[in-house]
């Protein structure tokens, strides 16, 4: 249990780490921003397949498969679903109004519940990465969401800061949005250990959700300003150094 809260925590705090480089470096090139994307993207989309897709086949016995891929489809279908109701992080980076500098609240807001609700779905796969019992790859899947969060959270400084929020507010925006994926975690871990009989399904809609992040929102972000073969590269960079870690560890 503590390995898990410790996990949780450094999850969550990896969107910490990212805004802190967000207030140092204000002004982050999109191709360096892009680059750092793409490789957690394929980090995450190795992940997904290698820690929660494969071992849902695995585990759902008979029925693996279609029990992975109904997992895998209503995962994406909750997330297509919040994108519907909550519009996510590259539909909101204009927060910023040129004619006006003072904080338009309800933007904000948006804004912030935005990345938190976005925060929810990938903590709770996290967690259900532990619930497994396979603490090596439950690891991986965190460390690749971990990734992702430090890109996303030095993104998400510059338009609050723009939009008139003050850099007190902006950080504790960024802890909480950091704190969600700790409670997701937290959610994902004891809802599979409370009832196991979930596990199959729980890990293909973790994956499922992971691989929608990686298609709807990472990989258009990251091809969005002219660095597409870098991102490229940079992405099967990350996808195999995941590859390579899940086989040395076993």
């Amino acid at each position: 249990m503590e390995l898990v809260l410790l996990t949780a925590l450094g999850v969550g705090g990896a969107t910490v780490i990212g805004s802190v480089i967000g207030f140092v470096f204000k002004k982050i090139s999109h191709k360096f921003s892009d680059i750092v994307l793409s490789f957690a993207a394929g980090v995450m989309l190795s992940a997904a397949v290698l820690g929660l897709i494969i071992p849902s086949v695995e585990y759902g016995g008979k029925y693996g498969i279609v029990i992975t891929v109904i997992g895998i489809f209503v995962g994406a279908a909750c997330l297509n679903l919040i994108d519907k109701i909550v519009p996510h992080l590259h539909r909101l980076v204009g927060v910023e109004d040129e004619k006006h500098n003072n904080a338009n609240l309800s933007k904000v807001l948006l804004f912030v519940t935005a990345i938190a609700i976005h925060n929810l779905p990938e903590g709770i796969a996290a967690g259900v990465g532990f619930g497994s019992g396979n603490e090596s790859q439950a690891l991986l899947i965190a460390g690749g969401i971990a990734l992702q969060n430090i890109p996303e959270g030095m993104v998400i400084i510059s338009p609050m800061l723009a939009a008139g929020v003050s850099p007190k507010k902006t950080f504790v925006c960024a802890m909480i949005t950091g704190l969600v994926e700790v409670v997701g975690t937290l959610i994902g871990y004891f809802a599979v250990s409370v009832a196991s009989v979930i596990l199959p399904f729980a890990l293909a809609f973790a994956g499922g959700t992971m691989l929608y992040v990686v298609s709807d929102e990472m990989i258009p972000e990251t091809h969005a300003h002219g660095s597409q073969r870098g991102a490229t590269y940079a992405l099967l960079a990350g996808f195999c150094v995941m590859l390579v870690s899940d086989i040395l560890l076993g």
